[in-house]
């Protein structure tokens, strides 16, 4: 049977002189050797500035000294925090700048791996349904936020990889790794600037993205979501690692869930985006609306270009079909100079050929 530690500091019961006899093993044997290899990597164990804890209150966290640790290491499932970004957020305050933070969490993925191997088959999906809806989809939505609470006191939340890791860069982090180890993943994080403070984070199906407008305003787009909250922070996370993908969008891209790529398929997902059409801020033809980050991928001549027009629904990559970014950048520079030429006409013609690779020739944007 596995060991089970209280929610007390690890490092203050090493104190004690017992540390090369008893720690080292305690966490190997109760994570596996996998998880002691991943947290010795990028934190010291041993060191008396590397802080261990098992819990899940960040007043454990708030009570240690500023200034006297450069690691912090918490070996107790995030899944069973409330106050998530709190956490992370007390954790930041007392790292230095590029102080290490690495904790554990239970993926949604992994979750459902547990139950249907688990369970047996005409079982495991009403219980991972049930189990999704409970521990997923009610700590979201107000209406259900207090009633949750109260049954389960915050414990055994069920969050995606996608959510982990936006929650830890809007708290002030950049993932340095994270690691499958079984039935949770370890993650390392270090701290490069102070917490964003998002106060009304986006978890509903309707939700607004910020884009760049007209003359550089940042425009907030509706959508129907296809990503796993706070899948916006990690925009930059996926580029650095995955890079693009033919189209231009982002190459392996986990933020996109399994109901999102349906959406996505059949454009249902754009919808909402004729409020900002109606607002004046988007025309039904016209470059595609874009965040600061996939922005800042182009050159300075199609930037300065981009924000003397208004953003579109229907973009003009339907139309020329660009495998590349530089395609996409070409596409879209051809586009604006027959605007600024032609006007409304040039929108009328890109609108039929967009139309026609759509339906003739099933043209999609992953």
């Amino acid at each position: 049977m596995q060991q089970k530690f209280n929610d007390e500091s690890v490092s203050d019961i090493s104190n004690s002189g017992l540390v090369n006899l008893g720690l080292d093993y305690k966490i190997a044997n109760t994570y596996g050797i996998g998880t002691f290899e991943f947290i010795s990597k990028y934190a010291s164990i041993n060191s008396p500035y590397t802080k261990i804890l098992h819990t899940s209150s960040k007043f454990n966290v708030e009570s240690i000294p500023k200034g006297t640790i450069q690691s912090f290491v918490n070996i107790r499932r995030i899944n069973d925090i409330r106050f998530l970004n709190k956490f992370f957020e007390s954790v930041n305050k007392k790292l230095p700048h590029d102080g290490i933070f690495i904790g554990i969490v239970e993926t949604t993925d992994q979750r459902k791996e547990i139950i249907y191997s688990k369970y047996k088959k005409h079982l495991a999906p009403p219980l991972y349904l049930f189990d999704f809806i409970f521990n997923r989809v009610m700590p979201k939505m107000k209406l259900t936020q207090k009633f949750y609470y109260l049954i389960s006191g915050g414990n055994n939340r069920a969050l995606s990889l996608t959510e982990v890791l936006g929650r830890l860069i809007s708290s002030g982090f950049e993932i340095i790794n994270h690691k499958e180890m079984g039935t949770f993943t370890c993650f390392a994080a270090k701290k490069v600037t102070d917490p964003d403070y998002n106060e009304e984070p986006s978890y509903g199906p309707l939700f607004k993205m910020r884009r760049v407008g007209k003359n550089g305003k940042i425009i907030h787009v509706y959508k129907f979501r296809t990503m796993h909250p706070y899948s916006e922070y990690l925009q930059k996370y996926i580029y650095e690692n995955n890079n693009l993908d033919e189209g231009g969008k982002f190459k392996d891209d986990f933020r996109v869930t399994s109901w999102g790529k349906f959406m996505r398929k059949f454009w249902l997902d754009e919808f909402p985006m004729f409020i900002n059409v109606f607002k004046g801020e988007l025309k039904l033809v016209g470059v595609r609306p874009l965040s600061s980050h996939y922005m800042s991928l182009y050159n300075d001549e199609v930037k300065e270009m981009r924000i003397k027009h208004r953003p579109g629904l229907v973009p003009p990559y339907y139309a020329d079909m660009p495998k590349s970014l530089d395609e996409i950048m070409e596409s879209e520079m051809k586009y604006m100079k027959l605007y600024d030429k032609y006007g409304i006409w040039i929108d009328i013609k890109y609108f039929f050929l967009a139309f026609y690779n759509i339906i003739f020739k099933r043209a999609r944007s992953n």
